[in-house]
């Protein structure tokens, strides 16, 4: 803005009072990334959706990112921090986690299940229906989901086949090659489900206009940014919080905690009123048990904590 615009806005305070206005509802607008989609779900958690992975955005080579991040509550508090070992470092976390997994005593394996980091992807995403919103529908989102659907993905970009019974591969995120996914939520036993969803058969996004696929192209989000180094603490600093909140005492949840559980809410939804998961049956190996749960369930767990 040059100094001839500040002056002819001088006068004009409208923008500061919206900043004002969103000061003062607190946190409903500071944690709100509305970048992101969720299914909305119904009072029986169940829920419908139509949406179209996209393929990777320039510079970027792989159409997902995938992170690792670490979620539960000690006597000193909330620990949920980004996992280092997203980005192939160190985690003071997991090692002290494969330390109680290793032991062999029980009640040990069962901490360390609870202190467990948590897989997730994000990917870009078109909304082609969603019936709870449909204001949503032909817009870009990112979409954050877990290993069940990426299984699904998996399954698609590389089916078994063989020469008896022979399953061509499909590539869901391109834009002509690819397919619709429709996204059907449960709950299964307190948790959240995906097994009934499925893709389409391959068909055209935008019937092939590729005029309107760069169009769409270019309004991607970048995914660098979630393994950015700025995104991951210190192994000093994860170490140092990691003790606090497992050694020490906490009656209340900080304004901080409260932000980082509303924020997962916000993107996954409010979980407190639905019953908590039974626990699930022990793996073999510690890292065995790292990877399996969906982000959905693992913030229900926060939201009812």
């Amino acid at each position: 803005m040059s100094f001839k615009d500040l002056k002819k806005k001088s006068l004009d305070i409208s923008k500061l009072t919206q900043e004002l206005e969103k000061m003062n509802k607190g946190g409903a607008e500071s944690y709100k990334d509305d970048r992101f989609w969720r299914p909305e779900l119904d009072k029986a958690s169940n829920g419908f959706a139509v949406i179209r992975f996209l393929p990777p955005v320039e510079g970027e080579e792989v159409p997902w990112v995938r992170v690792f991040n670490h979620g539960f509550k000690g006597p000193g508090g909330w620990f949920i921090e980004n996992c280092p070992t997203t980005v192939g470092k160190k985690c003071p976390i997991c090692e002290a986690n494969s330390e109680l997994w290793n032991s062999g005593v029980e009640s040990n394996k069962t901490l360390a299940s609870g202190r467990k980091r948590k897989l997730s992807y994000v990917a870009n995403i078109m909304v082609m229906s969603d019936p709870k919103h449909p204001e949503n529908e032909g817009k870009i989102f990112l979409f954050k989901f877990g290993k069940k659907i990426f299984d699904k993905i998996m399954e698609k970009l590389q089916p078994e086949s063989n020469e008896y019974d022979p399953v061509e591969p499909v590539n869901v995120f391109d834009f002509w090659q690819g397919a619709n996914f429709k996204l059907r939520v449960r709950s299964v036993a307190g948790y959240v489900n995906y097994d009934k969803s499925e893709f389409d058969s391959p068909s055209a996004l935008l019937d092939g206009d590729d005029a309107k696929l760069e169009a769409l192209w270019k309004k991607q989000h970048a995914l660098k940014a979630f393994t950015d180094p700025s995104e991951f603490k210190s192994y000093e600093e994860l170490k140092s919080k990691f003790e606090s909140v497992t050694r020490g005492s906490a009656n209340t949840k900080t304004a901080e905690e409260i932000e980082q559980i509303e924020a997962a809410e916000e993107q996954f939804g409010s979980f407190k009123s639905k019953p908590a998961p039974k626990m699930q049956e022990k793996k073999s190996s510690y890292e065995d048990d790292a990877e399996e749960e969906d982000p959905l369930s693992y913030f229900q767990k926060l939201a009812e904590e």
